[in-house]
């Protein structure tokens, strides 16, 4: 099912299979063979423990399929701030954008800075969950990867190509 043009939710999950959060609505400007890039404004976020929220700022969510991330590039006051999220491969089901949460975060800042977050409650995670070296191996990678797109501002990390989906999304809305 192509979800292009659709308003939808996107469910993130735990290792174990239970819902760690839902944001409740997304719009879909492109459903590829590779990613889901959808926008959202202001959208209420569930989190597994009922607790509710709303988030602050235009944002556009580039969900890879194929690659062990998603990012949410967050368009503030001071330049586009973006948030990756080592996660599963992303898909659609029932309608949803789906994906597997795997704690592991990276934070690129409009002044370039990188953070990686979460270490710790990563570990705690995998041996919670009991992530096996394998996955061990190929998420530790994938924070390598992101690292260097980050740094070198390779796609998903490209501002202008962030500013560009934002406009599509205010046309259309």
């Amino acid at each position: 099912m192509c979800l292009k043009d659709q308003w939808v939710q996107i469910h993130s999950f735990k290792h174990n299979g239970s819902l760690h959060r839902y944001w409740e609505k997304n719009y879909v400007l492109e459903d590829n063979e590779y990613f889901f890039i959808v926008a959202s404004n202001r959208t209420r976020v569930v989190e597994s423990d009922g607790r509710r929220w709303y988030t602050h700022e235009p944002a556009i969510t580039i969900f890879s399929k194929k690659d062990w991330y998603n990012v949410i590039a967050m368009l503030k006051d001071e330049g586009v701030c973006y948030y990756c999220n080592i996660a599963s491969p992303s898909i659609e089901d029932d309608g949803k954008i789906k994906y597997i949460d795997y704690d592991l975060d990276l934070k690129l800042y409009p002044d370039g800075n990188i953070k990686v977050l979460d270490e710790k409650e990563y570990e705690n995670h995998r041996q919670k969950y009991g992530y096996d070296d394998e996955l061990n191996s190929v998420l530790k990678t994938e924070v390598k990867k992101i690292f260097y797109l980050m740094k070198k501002r390779y796609f998903p990390f490209d501002d202008s190509i962030i500013k560009e989906k934002h406009e599509l999304f205010l046309k259309i809305k």
